[in-house]
């Protein structure tokens, strides 16, 4: 069931781009909704069991996925957390490709022996659909073959369920649970602040946005 939800996430943002073509306005605050929901069950849930742990280098693995991220950033252009950016070319965006599945791939493990697997599930389900949508209407307003577009959205797809199947799985990973859910924490918490805290043009105070970061907070504290 795990697996299907996941997939079905990156499906909807795709049939919600072609279906609604949503307005980049809409598109921000599903992202700030998103954003507030994945730091709020981050900080209410992820943060307490790893540190519960008493694992004395937690912090320091939380300090990993901040940078990792930053590296990530650097060749997906900031993708996860909204920007993207439409080539003129035709070249498929193959540092986009790896950078995504990898950041996908990577936040599927902890489901696999995380004790709060619902909220994280729905974590992730929420932050995917917005990130499916920007790619959605990036590969229909660029120059990237129909072909290409599908298998890497298809591929995108598959990634959180096989992370999550390799947490299952893979001796090593079982062993470093505590290590690799610090380290998707420090992820969601460089993606997620990224997402609440940039400003807005001229330093407005924006209260839809408010609004939404509200509601995500609410909906994660009640969940």
């Amino acid at each position: 069931m795990t697996y299907i939800v996941l997939i079905l996430s990156v499906l909807i943002g795709i049939v919600i781009v072609f279906g609604l073509k949503p307005s980049t306005k809409t598109v921000q605050l599903l992202l700030a909704f998103s954003g507030a929901y994945l730091l709020s069950i981050t900080i209410l849930h992820l943060l307490p069991e790893v540190y519960h742990s008493h694992y004395e280098s937690v912090g320091l693995y939380i300090l990993l996925g901040l940078l990792l991220q930053l590296i990530l950033d650097f060749f997906s252009k900031g993708a996860e957390h909204g920007h993207m950016h439409i080539q003129a070319d035709n070249a498929f965006p193959v540092a986009l490709f790896v950078s995504l599945c990898l950041h996908s791939f990577m936040e599927g493990i902890p489901l696999a022996h995380n004790h709060h697997h619902e909220h994280l599930l729905w974590a992730i389900v929420i932050h995917k659909i917005p990130i499916a949508i920007i790619l959605g209407t990036f590969f229909v307003k660029s120059n990237i073959s129909k072909k290409n577009a599908i298998l890497f959205l298809v591929l995108f797809s598959l990634m959180s369920p096989l992370g999550s199947l390799a947490g299952e799985n893979v001796p090593l990973l079982i062993t470093y649970k505590t290590e690799i859910t610090a380290v998707i924490i420090g992820i969601f918490l460089h993606i997620s602040t990224i997402i609440l805290f940039e400003t807005s043009k001229d330093h407005k105070f924006n209260l839809f946005k408010f609004l939404a970061i509200l509601t995500g907070m609410l909906v994660a504290y009640l969940a």
